[in-house]
């Protein structure tokens, strides 16, 4: 079973026991996340959701990504920045896809 569901401004299509990354959620190392906001589940789509549908994952950890580098500049002026950023994510392992 397959669905696609919405978290963090983006759409994510998982099956069950699929690992994704999402934009960092504030639950806790080892709890349960269910998301409601679910835009289609096998040939059931819905407008905009699906009423009754959600998705069951699973905690798995919190991280940082790799850093990028953020250069800015304007020539002829001697203006140069740089930055670096690195975005917070959190894994989860999709456990259960509800009707």
């Amino acid at each position: 079973m397959k669905a696609v569901f919405v978290t963090g401004g983006k759409q994510y299509y998982v099956a069950e026991n699929d690992v994704i990354y999402v934009e960092k959620l504030p639950n806790e190392v080892g709890a349960e996340v269910t998301f409601t906001d679910v835009l289609a589940v096998d040939d059931k789509i819905g407008s905009p959701f699906v009423s009754g549908a959600s998705v069951v994952c699973l905690v798995e950890k919190h991280g940082k990504q790799k850093k990028i580098k953020v250069f800015k500049y304007r020539p002829k002026k001697k203006y140069r920045k740089t930055q670096g950023h690195r975005q917070p994510y959190t894994k989860l392992v999709v456990k259960k896809i509800n009707k």
